[in-house]
């Protein structure tokens, strides 16, 4: 969360709802956030709760610190949720005068109806590690509204983080990957798979499922950009298609399979997202959400490239050791 014209345009709305006698609440994490003391005083006078998560000393320095809370949720009235890999920054307006004026694209989902519910109840146990409250602290039942929503999609809410042993979202995308009959669309910023989703991904390119992975060809880490590319001609020899994304920072995370099954939210495909940081996507069992997403893949082809394995080979020696050398920090970035 920034504390910029965005960020600050929230703060006012959340801000005015308080003042409606809304209880607004919000965890931010302290790695990559920032919000002025002015700003904090703002919603001190207006009774609106903020904590942050696992706070650290000189946090503008600690960009790669572990253990963060890369989750984005969002939260209306326990029957509306968000979700997805926006943050609260000028960086996701996409207007000139942003981030020195780099298109930014995203995915976000809004979710209605019954899977709120999972996703508050993620958010509980979030304020919970914050406040430092016992799980068994009484729950106002306004948090657990009854619902009347016509439940037309299967949507899963899966959280995963350091916090327990079950890698859910990465067993998710694994069972996913393997169960694929005909497709698998993926569009993720960072590509550093672990060797089960890696070797999943190329038995079912081998086994006929036609496989295309959509990343930045810039991205904003030096390091994670060319330890991605040290998969890439693992990836073409295996028949699985590579698109460079050259219109600016892709920031999307979702994959389609077989234009049934999708998942939007917070995990990348790596390491960090795996197993280091705090993450929640949506899985959604639903035929028309799963086309909607692979019609944005469509579009976003048009500002790709893809990668050719006949000319990869032919890359230079030193972009070879870069990869190699960022190659062995992949478990780190």
């Amino acid at each position: 969360m920034s504390d910029d014209h965005i960020g600050t345009d929230v703060i006012d709305a959340l801000i005015e709802a308080a003042k409606r006698g809304i209880e607004v609440k919000i965890i931010y994490d302290s790695v990559g956030s920032s919000i002025s003391r002015a700003n904090k005083s703002r919603m001190n006078a207006v009774g609106i709760e903020y904590e942050a998560f696992m706070p650290v000393l000189f946090s503008k320095f600690t960009r790669k610190a572990n253990y963060r809370d890369h989750r984005k949720i969002f939260i209306i009235d326990g029957s509306i949720g968000y979700i997805g890999g926006v943050n609260i920054s000028d960086d996701y307006v996409n207007e000139p005068v942003n981030h020195n004026g780099q298109f930014w694209r995203d995915t976000h989902l809004r979710i209605e109806g019954h899977a709120v519910k999972s996703l508050q109840a993620q958010w509980l146990l979030n304020w919970y590690f914050v406040k430092r409250q016992d799980e068994n602290y009484e729950i106002p039942s306004s948090y657990f509204p009854e619902i009347d929503f016509p439940e037309n999609k299967a949507v899963q809410i899966a959280a995963s983080g350091p916090d327990t042993d079950w890698a859910n979202i990465m067993e998710a995308l694994f069972i996913a990957i393997n169960t694929a009959e005909k497709s698998i669309y993926i569009t993720t910023p960072y590509f550093i798979p672990n060797e089960a989703i890696l070797t999943s991904l190329k038995s079912a390119a081998r086994s006929g499922v036609e496989i295309h992975i959509m990343v930045p060809k810039k991205g904003d880490s030096w390091a994670a950009r060319y330890a991605s590319r040290s998969y890439f001609q693992d990836l073409l020899e295996s028949g699985i298609y590579v698109h460079w994304y050259h219109r600016g920072m892709l920031h999307a995370k979702t994959m389609v399979v077989d234009d049934m099954f999708c998942t939007i939210g917070t995990s990348n495909m790596d390491y960090r997202s795996f197993d280091i940081n705090f993450e929640i996507n949506a899985l959604i069992y639903d035929e028309e959400v799963s086309q909607e997403l692979n019609v944005q893949f469509q579009k976003d082809l048009e500002y790709c490239e893809e990668v050719l394995l006949e000319l990869w080979i032919k890359r230079d020696k030193a972009n070879k050791f870069k990869e190699s050398f960022c190659r062995l920090w992949a478990p780190l970035l």
